[in-house]
């Protein structure tokens, strides 16, 4: 059973804030005291806090969805809401925090360090709040908006100032239970460590950190066995220690070549841009269980060949402690010359992010979707989706009041801008946004409210004809009409069509000439 997790997944669910309160006072002889209504209390935020006293990230590992707790509607008698509690996840220091695209959150290097991964939703105001010197009663409140909600990863990286770097079975836990009062899993059969171990080693004045990490392997770089499990917890240590293992039994394995192993993985690891290179940090090489006679005879032959690269090597056993006094005062030194050097450079510079002010102009995009034939005007903002969400639209007076905020904020100029006229279909939001059908909010200037920026619709408008144009239309109204009577009287001198009168004259003719028109 995992007792070590340093890479979990979180899905988070921040708090929603609270309705506000539709509600008027009533006293005696004064039924209708003005509103009272309380504000809703807004959702409760979820922070991560860098604790020294949490060394894994397993508790999130069973136990990956945490939310926070919603905050309470308003209520009457100017009562607010109660904020829901912010949610504080404690993780291991030395945590980093990635967003769900892969971007960079937070590098959690600091004790107490916080970061807030999901913020709770705002509180609706009340109809208190939202009375002026024109609504001096307002009948609506607004709503509590949603939490923020989505997964962050956890990747933790160990901090130390030595890492132990070595093939399994090596002796690396041999060696920190030795040096320190660390209690590491340790066996007489060939195993590796599963979880990164941590030691307090004091040399004289000094007192620094040493990590036993899981073994490297041939290919760790390109994620052969534990690979980058291995090398992310290397990665912010100072000083590196290969463990060399001058007993082992198996077969085309020798000091040398596994240095060779090691270094070359080192190298193929990638830092983080601003770190320095694995190999190019200081290394010292520890060749270990002289205990046994080979491993001791092996250990003084490969000697002058390792110094010779430039490296400090110590002969030392994890079983008679031999050769471990000196180790640990050399990597004391090294650790007090890289705190000093390190303590000279210029602190880092924080990144501080500053929100946009309230009031800032702009915070909006209007684009025209859907082709031509289902074109319809999509607007994103954290500001109109906001008051989306805080509007009930069960309510007229509630709905004006959202049309006014669009309206001062600029949207509807915005729309004008895209080409949208009235009655076009407006979504304000993604996917699943509010889809209204467009109405443009009427001024005392309303005829030029619904054109388009830079036209004016009174010129388009059919104003009254002067007397030479009603006269023309006349004479034409007239010509027109004489026309028509002339073609009529061709076509019936023609014969294609007679008139009553005309078959009353023709029957009176006959029967003057004595005839019987039922023959």
């Amino acid at each position: 059973m995992a007792t070590f997790v340093d890479d979990v997944i979180l899905h988070l669910s921040a708090g929603n804030g609270g309705n506000g309160c539709v509600s008027v006072r009533r006293e005696k002889f004064k039924p209708l005291a003005g509103p009272d209504g309380g504000n809703g209390g807004d959702g409760g935020d979820i922070v991560l806090v860098a604790d020294p006293q949490v060394t894994t990230l397993l508790g999130y590992h069973r136990s990956p969805h945490r939310s926070s707790k919603n905050g309470q509607p308003g209520m009457g008698d100017m009562r607010s809401g109660v904020s829901g509690e912010v949610l504080e996840l404690p993780v291991p220091v030395g945590t980093v925090v990635y967003e769900d695209n892969g971007d960079l959150l937070a590098d959690m290097t600091e004790p107490g360090m916080r970061v807030v991964v999901a913020q709770g939703g705002q509180g609706g105001l009340g109809n208190a709040a939202l009375a002026t010197t024109k609504r001096k009663a307002p009948g609506f409140a607004l709503l509590g908006t949603e939490g923020e909600g989505g997964d962050v990863r956890l990747e933790l990286k160990t901090i130390a100032d030595v890492a132990l770097v070595g093939y399994p079975s090596a002796g690396k836990s041999s060696l920190i239970a030795a040096i320190s009062a660390a209690k590491p899993k340790i066996a007489d059969y060939p195993f590796t460590t599963l979880t990164p171990n941590l030691g307090v080693v004091e040399s004289g004045e000094v007192r620094f950190t040493v990590a036993d990490v899981p073994g490297l392997i041939e290919g760790a770089s390109e994620g052969k066995g534990l690979g980058l499990e291995f090398l992310r917890h290397v990665e912010r240590c100072e000083v590196l220690l290969h463990v060399i293992d001058c007993a082992t039994l198996d077969p085309g394995r020798d000091p040398i070549s596994d240095l060779d192993v090691l270094l070359r993985e080192l190298e193929r690891y990638p830092v983080p841009e601003g770190q320095v290179p694995l190999l190019e940090r200081p290394q010292l090489i520890a060749l270990n269980k002289i205990d046994v006679p080979d491993a001791a005879e092996l250990a003084a032959f490969v000697t002058p060949e390792l110094e010779a690269r430039g490296y400090r090597v110590f002969a030392i056993s994890t079983a008679s402690h031999q050769g471990l006094r000196e180790l640990s005062f050399a990597l004391g030194g090294i650790v007090e010359q890289a705190r000093a050097a390190k303590a000279s450079e210029p602190a880092a510079e924080r990144i501080i992010i500053r929100p946009k002010a309230v009031d800032a102009k702009g915070g909006f995009t209007v684009k025209a979707e859907g082709g031509e034939e289902h074109r319809f005007y999509r607007v994103r903002g954290s500001k109109p989706e906001r008051w989306v969400q805080q509007t009930d639209f069960e309510n007229e007076e509630a709905i004006g009041y959202l049309a006014d905020r669009l309206a001062k904020l600029g949207v509807e100029d915005g729309l004008f801008k895209a080409g949208a006229v009235a009655g076009s279909t407006v979504v304000i939001g993604g996917d699943g946004g509010m889809i209204f059908d467009w109405e443009p909010t009427l001024t005392s200037t309303a005829e030029l409210i619904t054109s388009a920026r830079g036209t004016d619709a009174r010129v388009d408008m059919n104003m009254r004809p002067t007397r030479n144009q009603r006269r023309e239309e006349y004479f034409e109204r007239m010509d027109a009409k004489a026309a028509a009577r002339a073609e009529l009287e061709q076509e019936r001198v023609s014969g294609l069509w007679a008139d009553d009168g005309d078959s009353a004259a023709s029957g009176s003719a006959a029967g003057d000439d004595g005839s019987d028109s039922r023959d």
